[in-house]
């Protein structure tokens, strides 16, 4: 069934004429996001879509064109990850007339200890990311998934792996440890770090609407979404950040618990008599603000029911815990110049930024109501020492720039 008839503004172009494009996929466990990029030194935006529902009787395959009109919007049955890609691929293939996909980038959660950089995939490459399943077990099958759906459907097509953690590579080795004995922690058990594409994003951003001399400044990002952390960056360097080995670790999020101590953990399992498995379930799909509101995990929705008292108490305990973990990740900069709100949240939801930043006044911040409430860029006062932006991010930006970095591509196909 056809919600609206999809859109082609590709469909005038001559047969004959081809636009190279990279495809980027983000693949979930019960959704596949992907974008549509040109080839060109800055990449831009043909597509954005998704396959929703996966698994689910009412699935949704959706994506708007550069102009956000829309290019397609049926809702269909889609049974697995697999079925879910090809759609995608046979669909730019068939409905875009005039786009050719020359390579294919993934957004991977997890790259393992000595991870700095992306990656063309290779089996070699595939092998070794399976192996880290268990540093990411929610995450990591369905990325990988997403790999093979194109290895096997697209054998032709380079790929590349974009990896989270890589951004924190350079956080320094105390900031990697952990409290355990050395023998058991090896090299697989540190603190790694998350959303490192988007926090690349920011600081390509900054240095590009501020010039090279952000770089002198001491700036804390704060990636607020569904999934939640903050970064203390300096020099366009990851120095600390709020999640460590796992996705769990941090900042409260919309399903996951955030900061906990281990001990609860020990006294679920032993004392309350749950498994390991039911264990997981609890911390990653019933925490959060899910958990405390016990309304949703969605903030604008918790907003909008505020008068409720459990879900204002979630909404006050995010921000309690984000303005803690802004104080914090001063220390290690020694100071603060920079503050930058992104994810879902944090480009978007004034209010939570506002409440965040009562009581910050010692480190300087100062928003004025007006900026901050129509949205994005500066948002704090004229004059103040640091400075507080709302910058949308663009994750998928980053992984369409390094696979144009890593393939090899005639002059002819840049200019296509």
């Amino acid at each position: 069934m056809v919600d609206s008839m999809p859109r082609h503004p590709e469909t005038s172009r001559p047969a004959s004429a081809t636009r190279s494009c990279i495809l980027v996929l983000n693949a979930g466990s019960s959704s596949v996001k992907f974008a549509l990029f040109s080839t060109d030194q800055r990449p831009l935006r043909h597509l954005s879509g998704a396959v929703d529902g996966i698994g689910h009787d009412q699935g949704r395959f959706h994506a708007k064109d550069e102009t956000g009109g829309v290019w397609v919007d049926e809702k269909q049955r889609v049974s697995n990850q697999e079925e879910a890609i090809e759609l995608v691929l046979s669909s730019v293939e068939q409905r875009g007339i005039g786009w050719t996909i020359i390579a294919v980038g993934h957004r991977i959660v997890h790259g393992g200890p000595d991870c700095d950089c992306p990656k063309l995939v290779t089996p070699e490459l595939e092998a070794w990311l399976q192996k880290l399943v268990p540093l990411a077990p929610l995450h990591m099958p369905h990325n990988l998934a997403g790999v093979a759906s194109v290895r096997t459907r697209r054998p032709h097509l380079p790929q590349v792996a974009c990896f989270d953690t890589a951004f924190h590579e350079t956080l320094p080795k105390l900031s990697r440890m952990t409290g355990l004995p050395r023998d058991i922690a090896g090299r697989d058990i540190r603190r790694y770090g998350f959303h490192g594409l988007s926090y690349e994003f920011i600081v390509d951003e900054l240095r590009r609407t501020h010039g090279a001399a952000v770089d002198n400044e001491r700036v804390i990002v704060a990636h607020l979404g569904n999934g939640a952390s903050m970064a203390a960056i300096k020099r366009g360097r990851s120095v600390e950040t709020t999640m460590g080995f796992s996705t769990l670790a941090g900042l409260p999020m919309g399903t996951r618990s955030g900061d906990l101590d281990p001990g609860i953990v020990l006294y679920l399992i032993l004392e309350k008599g749950l498994s390991a498995e039911v264990v997981q379930h609890v911390l990653y799909e019933r925490s959060g603000l899910l958990g405390i509101s016990g309304a949703s995990s969605d903030m604008q929705e918790l907003l909008s029911q505020a008068d409720r008292p459990h879900v204002a108490e979630a909404i006050d305990y995010f921000c309690a815990r984000a303005r803690a973990y802004i104080g914090s990740l001063a220390t290690p900069l020694g100071g603060l110049d920079r503050l930058v709100f992104t994810g879902g949240i944090g480009a978007n939801a004034p209010e939570i930024r506002a409440r965040i930043c009562e009581g910050l006044e010692f480190l300087s911040i100062d928003l004025d109501p007006a900026r901050n409430r129509t949205g994005q860029g500066t948002i704090s006062r004229d004059g103040t020492p640091v400075t507080v932006e709302a910058i949308p991010t663009d994750e998928e930006l980053m992984i369409a720039q390094h696979t144009l970095a890593l393939i090899p591509l005639s002059a002819e196909a840049r200019r296509a």
